[in-house]
């Protein structure tokens, strides 16, 4: 089997599981269980919290004692476990902690799995910049695939969810440990300092405005994604008051997937938009696509706006692709062997883990104090606005402030 169809594999796995049960979670909350609406930010905050920690200690783990393969293979079988102990729990409070467990092992795979490709690839004398899109979009494929299922199966509100998630991940976790070896890259010791040998040596990058900057950015953009993944299929299904019968309450999740799939197409088209203007300018198309994502909620219904709905989930993929993608590239791209597993590990505690909490927390308490009437009504309309403007701000301040020259020979052909 060639490397790419190996690796194709993984990241298929890899988003598949995460399909599973990230966006139909609220319907187990709130449909299932009738737990209370206040106390499910935090439930979506588990995954900022564990990737706080988590994927830079893995990647100092990576980078010095262990392969990357072994380590993503290890994390994988103990987040299947955990999830599939989580329809046992009966309590808002244990399911937080077993949830947090679960993203304890799991966040950290999604820059190993980065990691890991990129260190492949690079020994198989491919270019990570050509090659490595076209085998991340099988990623986003799974997510998809994997939406599709759940709700196809009728399980968008069932704990099979969870079960679906916790099989694939043991299933991956055995399948990382036949991947290519990558093994550490920073094993020597001598005339290293306490920092570097605790591998926090990443953490330098901090000294550099442009990464410093970027990475700031990077957790500000990642409060925007959490906000769309936290409430877009309960933004969906709340039309079912006014829309009982529509096709967008009974597949919302479907209906969400538009945005994955988009994904496929605007991953394909990194390479070229990277080459033609680089990151700044990426990264900006990025942020005005949040804008447009969010205010075309805004107005939209299954009705006479259903082509907002749709088109909002068309620009999603240029909004998360453009950032997500593009970012883990400019990341490799501006960091040497020695620390890359480690400074990927910081971009995804930026992003999902400081961003995480940032979006989660503060969309939370927003949205229960401002925008949630006295029986539990959201005012969605409201809600995307200030989303909305959110990253219009986000937006002008990183045009204004992240200063950086695109050279074309920066990015290979």
């Amino acid at each position: 089997m060639s490397i790419k169809i190996r690796l194709i594999i993984m990241n298929f796995l890899q988003f598949f599981i995460w399909g599973a049960w990230m966006i139909t979670i609220a319907n187990y909350w709130f449909g299932t269980k009738h737990w209370q609406s206040e106390d499910f930010g935090i439930i979506f905050s588990t995954m900022g919290i564990a990737s706080i920690f988590m994927p830079t200690l893995c990647g100092i783990i990576a980078d010095r004692w262990v392969n990357s393969e072994r380590l993503y293979g290890i994390l994988h079988i103990l987040c299947g476990l955990t999830f599939i102990s989580l329809p046992m729990v009966d309590n808002p409070s244990t399911f937080f902690w077993v949830i947090l467990l679960a993203m304890i092992f799991y966040m950290p795979t999604l820059a190993l799995s980065n990691s890991t490709a990129y260190s492949v690839l690079t020994k198989n004398n491919l270019d990570t910049v050509k090659y490595f899109p076209p085998i991340r979009v099988w990623g986003t494929i799974g997510f998809i695939a994997a939406m599709w299922l759940t709700n196809l199966t009728g399980n968008k509100a069932s704990e099979n969810q969870f079960y679906i998630a916790g099989i694939t991940a043991i299933l991956l976790g055995i399948y990382a440990f036949t991947l290519p070896q990558s093994p550490p890259q920073n094993t020597s010791d001598k005339n290293k300092t306490l920092a570097e040998l605790l591998g926090l040596d990443a953490f330098k990058l901090f000294k550099d405005y442009k990464m410093a900057l970027f990475f700031i950015f990077s957790m500000l953009l990642g409060a925007a994604l959490q906000l769309t993944n936290a409430y877009g299929d309960t933004f969906l299904d709340d039309f079912k008051y006014q829309y009982p019968d529509s096709f967008v309450v009974r597949y919302s999740t479907i209906i969400l997937s538009i945005s994955q799939i988009s994904e496929t197409l605007f991953i394909l088209a990194i390479p070229f938009f990277l080459r033609r203007f680089g990151i700044k300018t990426v990264m900006l198309i990025s942020m005005f696509a949040w804008v447009l994502r969010f205010g075309l909620f805004a107005f939209a219904n299954p009705e006479g706006g259903l082509w907002m709905i749709i088109l909002s989930c068309i620009v999603y993929g240029m909004a998360f692709d453009f950032f997500n993608i593009s970012g883990s590239l400019f990341v490799n791209n501006s960091t040497n062997a020695k620390v890359r597993s480690s400074a990927q590990g910081l971009f995804m505690m930026m992003t999902n883990g400081f961003g995480a909490v940032l979006g989660s927390w503060t969309s939370g308490l927003l949205i229960g104090k401002f925008f949630t009437d006295a029986d539990g009504m959201k005012d969605w309309y409201s809600i995307w606005l200030c989303f909305a403007a959110y990253a219009l701000v986000v937006a002008i301040l990183f045009a204004i402030l992240f200063r950086y020259k695109y050279v074309k020979e920066e990015v290979p052909a």
